[in-house]
């Protein structure tokens, strides 16, 4: 075999085991730039900073709340006392969402006339004015304990945006 053949040969099983050693998406990745499938009748999205004048307020229970991210339809936030995550506060704009509504039908607990779920063993979830998904995830705080952290929302004050 002639050199060039050989040298060729040895680039292209290089350049071919280079690109299988490339980092594959992890699921983070891939949500971080999903979106949700959104009905098409459904209303504008509302924008995160919007949502923020209604969570439990700063120092609450010895708490402190922590602002963690904000996109469109979405602001999150973190409980945390003594300088560790207690919870995980959330508002989204389900609008749209079908999944995301669908598991509400057929709820019977209720918080301030809102339909109440429970989600897995960590996770209790709201849903205002049939949009606006209210949730409190925690390892930490059992179902009885996230309820009243519900309630600290501005719930009545949501439901008018």
């Amino acid at each position: 075999m002639n050199i060039r053949v050989l040298l060729l040969l040895g680039a292209l099983a290089l350049s071919s085991g280079a690109a299988g050693c490339q980092d594959k998406p992890t699921r983070w990745d891939t949500a971080a730039t999903s979106t949700v499938a959104r009905a098409p009748d459904a209303p504008p999205v509302k924008e995160a900073g919007s949502f923020n004048k209604f969570f439990p307020a700063d120092g609450i229970d010895g708490m402190k709340r922590v602002y963690t991210q904000e996109k469109t339809g979405f602001a999150e936030a973190k409980l945390q006392k003594d300088g560790k995550d207690v919870a995980v506060l959330s508002i989204s704009d389900a609008s749209g969402d079908a999944e995301a509504l669908k598991k509400f039908e057929g709820a019977t607990d209720k918080i301030q006339g809102y339909p109440l779920v429970t989600v897995g063993k960590n996770q209790s979830s709201l849903l205002v004015k049939g949009r606006y998904q209210v949730k409190v995830s925690s390892q930490q705080l059992d179902e009885g304990a996230r309820k009243p952290w519900l309630e600290k929302f501005n719930l009545s004050g949501l439901a008018g945006l």
